[in-house]
Formats: C-alpha cells, sequence, structure tokens
C-alpha cells in the first residue's frame, strides 16, 4: 500500500489521484489513435476526455452521496468535498451522458465515438483499480488464498470490526481489531477489464458494424463487474446476496446484448444505411 506519495508544504500527492490523472491521460490518448484511425479528427480527444473527467468525478461522488444518504444527510459538506467516496458507476453514467450531449453539439458520429470509447474505457478503468488498492479501499472479503492481501492503513483497513459493519460474516471469536487477509478485488478488476482491452482491441478490426464493438465492451464490462461484487465487501446487498452494483451491472450486460443485436441486425437488413461512420 502507498496511499501518499508525497507532499509539498500542505498540499498532499495520493497514489488514487496520480492513477486517476493516468487513466484519463492513456484513455485521452488512444482515443486520440482510435479517432485517427476512423477518419475523426482526434483532437476531440481530449475535449471528450476532459468532459469524461470533470463529470465522471461529480457523477461518482453524487451516487456515494445517494447511496449514503444517511451520513451525507448528517455531514453533508464534509461527505461533498471529502477525497474519497466515489463509485464508478454513477462516474460512468453521468460523463456518459455529458460526452454524449458534447458529441451531438459536435456533430460527431456517435456509434463511431462509442467504439472508439471502447478500449479507452477498459484501460482507463484498469488503471483506475490499481490506485483503489494502492489506497486500500473497495476491497473484498476474508481469504486465505496465497495471494490474499491486508490493508492495515486502508480506507477502511481490513479489520474483522469493519468487515463486520460491511455485512460480513467474521466469526465472534475474532476480536475487532484484527486486522484480516482479503481478496484484493481492486486487482481482479484490474485483470479482468484488462483482457476486456485485448478483447475490443482485437474485435475493432473484425466487427465493421457502427456501434458492435461498443455494445460488446458494455456487456463485458457489466459481466466483470457482477463477478467481482461477489468476492467484494459490500454494505448495500439486496436480497441477501446481490448488491446494487450487482443489479445495475445485470441492467448493463442485457443493454450491451440488445444493442449488439440491433445493431448488427440493422446492419444486415439495410447495409446502405450503415456506413462506416454511421
Amino acid at each position: 500500500m502507498l496511499p501518499v506519495l508525497f507532499r509539498i508544504g500542505g498540499f498532499t500527492v495520493t497514489s488514487f489521484g496520480v492513477m486517476m490523472a493516468l487513466s484519463f491521460v492513456t484513455g485521452g490518448w488512444i482515443l486520440a489513435r482510435e479517432l485517427r484511425r476512423r477518419g475523426q479528427d482526434p483532437e476531440h480527444a481530449w475535449d471528450l476526455a476532459g468532459y469524461a473527467a470533470i463529470f465522471g468525478i461529480v457523477g461518482a461522488k453524487i451516487y456515494y452521496m445517494i447511496l449514503h444518504w444517511p451520513e451525507t444527510a448528517a455531514h453533508p459538506w464534509a461527505s461533498l468535498l471529502s477525497r474519497s467516496g466515489l463509485v464508478w458507476y454513477g462516474g460512468f453514467i453521468l460523463a456518459a451522458l455529458a460526452v454524449l450531449f458534447r458529441v451531438h453539439r459536435l456533430k460527431l458520429p456517435v456509434l463511431t465515438l462509442a467504439d472508439a470509447c471502447a478500449p479507452t474505457l477498459a484501460i482507463g478503468y484498469a488503471i483506475g483499480r490499481v490506485g483503489c488498492f494502492l489506497v486500500g479501499d473497495d476491497y473484498g472479503g476474508p481469504t486465505k488464498l496465497p495471494w490474499g492481501v491486508a490493508f492495515p492503513n486502508g480506507a477502511p483497513p481490513s479489520t474483522a470490526g469493519n468487515l463486520r459493519a460491511f455485512g460480513v460474516n467474521i466469526p465472534a471469536n475474532v476480536p475487532d481489531g484484527m486486522v484480516m487477509t482479503v481478496h484484493p478485488t481492486q486487482l481482479y478488476e484490474t485483470a479482468l477489464s484488462l483482457a476486456i482491452f485485448f478483447v475490443v482491441w482485437k474485435l475493432r478490426d473484425r466487427l465493421r458494424t457502427p456501434g458492435a464493438v461498443w455494445f460488446v465492451w458494455l456487456a463485458l464490462a457489466g459481466v466483470e463487474r457482477f463477478v467481482v461484487e461477489i468476492f467484494r465487501a459490500k454494505d448495500d446487498r439486496l436480497l441477501g446476496m446481490f448488491s446494487v452494483a450487482q443489479l445495475i451491472s445485470v441492467l448493463i450486460v442485457l443493454a450491451g446484448v440488445a444493442g449488439y443485436f440491433a445493431v448488427t441486425r440493422r446492419a444486415v437488413r439495410h447495409p446502405a444505411a450503415a456506413p462506416a461512420g454511421a
């Protein structure tokens, strides 16, 4: 764990902040390359990356505050100004809407831009989760597997008491202050997202129908999050074992599958209506 990289006076540079910035820079670079490859102006990449960064952080914070409403209502300004408390799905939803608005204003082909964004989002998410690992956030439940990790200084520490607060069933004879070895679910997501990146990177030459690559990424991203949530320590479980994120993941998978079949069937039925830049 390396939550703080260095301090300059009263200013602290965190590993999470650096990895988040790196994810947007890397994503912007890949997006520029993909736009150039698809016959679009690569300069739009940094414009869209800026929208994604700003509205992604705002959306992630809003989602977290809603999800933890009692805490937000009790300490609204502390919740709003805290560096912690970001949920990816909230950021993804608001950033997607903001980028879609910007794409509409620029009169760019939506599905072509979406296909270009698919590898960008996969690699950006993989990098961002490394930041979560370095600060000890979003870890999983207890494990005795050899790659399990203890987070004594995590956010929060992986103690038995904190895991109990997340709804994890810890034996009663384990003291609250005991630091436990848990699943490094952040690294699970990094590995799976890198795998998704390589899949969509290969498919972008094979799937010529505009929007097909995007919907493949959407479905795979939903499956990835659903699987990782099985191991994560969460306090928002529904129906006993399913989390809110898993519910959203199912909806995203269904949207990805439905979208893929919609654009591919439309391309088969109306090939002249779906040029390369549609």
